[in-house]
Protein backbone atom coordinates (compact mmCIF):
# COMPACT_ATOMS: atom_id res chain seq x y z
CA UNK A 1 0.00 0.00 0.00
CA UNK A 2 2.30 2.11 0.71
CA UNK A 3 3.95 1.70 -2.78
CA UNK A 4 0.28 3.01 -4.12
CA UNK A 5 0.44 6.13 -2.04
CA UNK A 6 3.21 7.73 -3.85
CA UNK A 7 2.76 6.28 -7.06
CA UNK A 8 -0.20 8.99 -7.90
CA UNK A 9 1.69 11.99 -7.27
CA UNK A 10 5.07 10.74 -9.06
CA UNK A 11 2.98 10.32 -12.15
CA UNK A 12 0.82 13.82 -11.79
CA UNK A 13 4.13 15.53 -11.29
CA UNK A 14 5.56 13.70 -14.93
CA UNK A 15 2.51 14.61 -16.45
CA UNK A 16 2.44 18.10 -15.88
CA UNK A 17 5.99 18.08 -16.80
CA UNK A 18 4.88 16.87 -19.90
CA UNK A 19 2.68 19.26 -20.65
CA UNK A 20 4.82 21.99 -19.52
CA UNK A 21 7.43 20.58 -22.41
CA UNK A 22 4.32 20.19 -24.77
CA UNK A 23 3.45 23.69 -24.22
CA UNK A 24 6.87 25.40 -24.26
CA UNK A 25 7.53 23.44 -27.47
CA UNK A 26 4.57 24.65 -29.54
CA UNK A 27 4.56 28.05 -28.22
CA UNK A 28 8.21 28.62 -29.94
CA UNK A 29 6.97 27.23 -32.87
CA UNK A 30 9.18 26.17 -35.68
CA UNK A 31 13.04 27.29 -36.06
CA UNK A 32 12.30 27.36 -40.19
CA UNK A 33 11.76 30.64 -42.37
CA UNK A 34 9.15 31.03 -44.39
CA UNK A 35 10.75 30.95 -48.50
CA UNK A 36 8.77 33.69 -50.10
CA UNK A 37 8.74 33.59 -54.35
CA UNK A 38 11.26 35.37 -56.18
CA UNK A 39 9.19 38.65 -57.59
CA UNK A 40 8.68 38.27 -61.45
CA UNK A 41 11.16 40.54 -63.29
CA UNK A 42 9.96 44.01 -64.77
CA UNK A 43 9.47 43.68 -68.34
CA UNK A 44 8.46 47.70 -68.90
CA UNK A 45 10.53 50.73 -67.62
CA UNK A 46 8.32 51.80 -65.09
CA UNK A 47 7.94 56.12 -64.54
CA UNK A 48 9.45 57.60 -61.48
CA UNK A 49 7.06 60.65 -60.69
CA UNK A 50 8.75 63.56 -58.70
CA UNK A 51 6.85 65.27 -56.24
CA UNK A 52 6.86 69.00 -56.62
CA UNK A 53 8.87 70.84 -54.43
CA UNK A 54 7.58 72.79 -51.41
CA UNK A 55 6.75 76.65 -51.50
CA UNK A 56 9.61 78.15 -49.51
CA UNK A 57 7.82 79.43 -45.92
CA UNK A 58 6.66 83.19 -46.28
CA UNK A 59 9.00 85.65 -45.10
CA UNK A 60 7.20 87.64 -42.20
CA UNK A 61 8.89 91.24 -41.65
CA UNK A 62 9.28 92.36 -38.37
CA UNK A 63 6.81 95.32 -36.82
CA UNK A 64 7.93 98.34 -36.53
CA UNK A 65 6.86 100.38 -32.83
CA UNK A 66 7.06 103.82 -32.57
CA UNK A 67 8.55 104.41 -28.98
CA UNK A 68 7.23 107.07 -27.15
CA UNK A 69 10.25 109.62 -25.90
CA UNK A 70 12.07 109.07 -22.36
CA UNK A 71 9.98 111.08 -19.59
CA UNK A 72 12.31 113.28 -17.57
CA UNK A 73 11.35 114.60 -14.04
CA UNK A 74 9.03 117.20 -13.66
CA UNK A 75 11.44 118.96 -11.21
CA UNK A 76 14.62 118.27 -13.15
CA UNK A 77 15.86 120.66 -15.75
CA UNK A 78 17.15 118.38 -19.59
CA UNK A 79 21.31 118.53 -19.71
CA UNK A 80 20.25 120.67 -23.01
CA UNK A 81 19.29 123.43 -20.88
CA UNK A 82 21.83 123.77 -18.37
CA UNK A 83 24.28 124.16 -20.94
CA UNK A 84 22.52 126.69 -23.32
CA UNK A 85 21.41 128.77 -19.02
CA UNK A 86 25.46 128.17 -18.48
CA UNK A 87 26.62 129.58 -22.12
CA UNK A 88 24.33 132.67 -22.04
CA UNK A 89 25.33 132.98 -18.00
CA UNK A 90 28.97 133.37 -18.66
CA UNK A 91 28.52 135.46 -22.44
CA UNK A 92 26.51 137.80 -20.21
CA UNK A 93 29.36 138.06 -17.35
CA UNK A 94 32.56 138.45 -19.53
CA UNK A 95 34.37 141.68 -18.08
CA UNK A 96 35.05 144.73 -19.93
CA UNK A 97 38.02 146.14 -20.43
CA UNK A 98 39.50 148.68 -17.71
CA UNK A 99 40.52 151.00 -20.49
CA UNK A 100 40.20 151.24 -23.77
CA UNK A 101 43.38 149.99 -25.27
CA UNK A 102 43.34 146.70 -22.71
CA UNK A 103 42.25 143.64 -24.38
CA UNK A 104 39.43 141.33 -22.52
CA UNK A 105 41.12 138.81 -19.98
CA UNK A 106 39.49 135.94 -21.60
CA UNK A 107 38.50 135.53 -25.51
CA UNK A 108 34.59 134.91 -25.81
CA UNK A 109 33.95 131.33 -25.18
CA UNK A 110 32.94 130.56 -28.57
CA UNK A 111 36.73 130.90 -29.23
CA UNK A 112 37.61 128.78 -26.29
CA UNK A 113 35.46 125.89 -27.17
CA UNK A 114 36.93 125.47 -31.33
CA UNK A 115 40.59 127.07 -30.24
CA UNK A 116 40.69 124.43 -27.74
CA UNK A 117 40.56 121.16 -30.33
CA UNK A 118 43.54 121.88 -31.46
CA UNK A 119 47.25 124.39 -31.76
CA UNK A 120 45.69 126.31 -34.69
CA UNK A 121 47.75 127.78 -37.11
CA UNK A 122 48.44 128.78 -40.50
CA UNK A 123 46.91 125.87 -42.37
CA UNK A 124 47.54 124.59 -45.80
CA UNK A 125 44.61 125.17 -48.59
CA UNK A 126 44.97 121.17 -49.33
CA UNK A 127 44.12 120.68 -45.35
CA UNK A 128 41.36 122.87 -45.22
CA UNK A 129 39.80 121.13 -48.64
CA UNK A 130 40.22 117.51 -46.89
CA UNK A 131 38.37 118.41 -43.63
CA UNK A 132 35.58 120.49 -46.21
CA UNK A 133 35.50 117.18 -48.54
CA UNK A 134 34.97 115.02 -45.13
CA UNK A 135 32.60 117.22 -43.62
CA UNK A 136 30.37 117.10 -47.05
CA UNK A 137 30.51 113.43 -47.46
CA UNK A 138 29.46 113.05 -44.30
CA UNK A 139 26.18 115.45 -44.79
CA UNK A 140 25.72 113.08 -48.32
CA UNK A 141 25.85 110.31 -46.39
CA UNK A 142 23.55 111.22 -43.43
CA UNK A 143 20.88 112.52 -46.48
CA UNK A 144 21.03 108.93 -47.73
CA UNK A 145 20.29 107.21 -44.84
CA UNK A 146 16.57 105.67 -44.89
CA UNK A 147 13.86 107.51 -42.85
CA UNK A 148 13.54 104.60 -40.57
CA UNK A 149 17.16 104.21 -39.59
CA UNK A 150 16.75 107.98 -38.37
CA UNK A 151 14.12 107.44 -36.35
CA UNK A 152 15.18 104.12 -35.11
CA UNK A 153 18.73 105.69 -34.12
CA UNK A 154 17.39 109.28 -32.67
CA UNK A 155 20.19 109.50 -30.37
CA UNK A 156 23.41 109.00 -32.37
CA UNK A 157 21.93 110.88 -35.02
CA UNK A 158 22.14 113.67 -32.75
CA UNK A 159 25.79 113.07 -31.81
CA UNK A 160 26.65 112.54 -35.32
CA UNK A 161 24.97 116.03 -36.44
CA UNK A 162 26.38 117.49 -33.55
CA UNK A 163 30.10 116.79 -34.32
CA UNK A 164 29.41 117.78 -37.99
CA UNK A 165 28.30 121.37 -37.10
CA UNK A 166 31.21 121.55 -34.52
CA UNK A 167 33.59 120.27 -37.85
CA UNK A 168 32.34 123.27 -40.00
CA UNK A 169 32.20 126.09 -37.24
CA UNK A 170 35.75 125.00 -37.04
CA UNK A 171 36.52 124.89 -40.68
CA UNK A 172 35.18 128.53 -40.42
CA UNK A 173 37.03 130.10 -37.66
CA UNK A 174 40.09 128.05 -39.42
CA UNK A 175 40.66 125.45 -37.04
CA UNK A 176 41.62 122.55 -39.72
CA UNK A 177 42.65 120.09 -37.73
CA UNK A 178 39.72 120.65 -35.18
CA UNK A 179 37.72 120.37 -37.53
CA UNK A 180 38.81 117.32 -39.67
CA UNK A 181 38.93 115.61 -35.28
CA UNK A 182 35.23 116.69 -35.29
CA UNK A 183 34.45 114.89 -38.74
CA UNK A 184 36.65 111.95 -38.26
CA UNK A 185 34.19 111.31 -34.63
CA UNK A 186 31.28 112.10 -36.77
CA UNK A 187 32.36 109.67 -39.70
CA UNK A 188 33.39 107.21 -37.12
CA UNK A 189 29.88 106.96 -35.21
CA UNK A 190 28.19 107.23 -38.68
CA UNK A 191 30.10 103.90 -39.71
CA UNK A 192 29.02 102.47 -36.81
CA UNK A 193 25.29 103.33 -37.38
CA UNK A 194 25.09 102.04 -40.77
CA UNK A 195 26.31 98.43 -39.89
Amino acid sequence: MRYRRYERPVKTALQWAGLGCALTAGLTGCRHKPVLPPLPPVIQPMVVLNSPEPDPPPMISPVQVDLPPVPVASGATPRRERRRRAATQSANTVPAPANVGDTPASPPPEDVAIGSLSLGGEASPQAQQEAADLIASIERRLNELSSNKQKQDRAQMSRIRNFQRQAQQALNSGDVEGAKTLATKAKLLLDDLEK
